[in-house]
């Protein structure tokens, strides 16, 4: 029963991609409406094509969105073969909730204040919990 929670901190980061997609393509929309950002660069994502760049704000949006699809997926991959295996103990989920936490705050600081050495610590705060999870089922797998 313990191991089937380990979906949450897994809804808490789809919920951060959704949010992510869903302010990606709000700036847009607004950008475009604002005349910023010509809708015509989306065609082929090439910036100085035709005259065509993509707006700062924007590229953050989506560079943000994209780089969720990248450690991430190493997260739900420990994550689904955790339950699988029925490892997903409590210090797992700790683990886990760790590795959520510090994704939530470099989205916020990546969206928000993007200080540079902040969203570093954060970044590599979540890859100190992503790599402790893989390395906790290893462990409770092999042993």
């Amino acid at each position: 029963m313990l191991d089937s929670y380990i979906i949450f901190p897994m809804f808490a980061m789809f919920l951060l991609t959704l949010y992510t997609l869903v302010r990606t393509f709000t700036t847009r929309m607004r950008l475009a409406k604002e005349g910023k950002l010509n809708p015509k660069y989306f065609s082929t994502y090439q910036d100085g094509k035709d005259g065509l760049f993509e707006d700062d704000e924007s590229r953050v949006n989506s560079r943000h969105f994209s780089n969720l699809f990248e450690a991430p997926v190493l997260f739900y991959t420990v994550c689904l073969a955790a339950l699988v295996t029925q490892n997903a103990s409590a210090a797992f989920q700790i683990f886990a909730w760790l590795y959520v936490v510090a994704r939530f705050a470099h989205s916020f600081i990546h969206l928000g204040t993007n200080v540079l050495w902040h969203r570093i610590y954060t970044y590599m705060a979540s890859w100190i919990a992503l790599s402790l999870l893989w390395l906790w089922l290893v462990i409770n797998i092999a042993f």
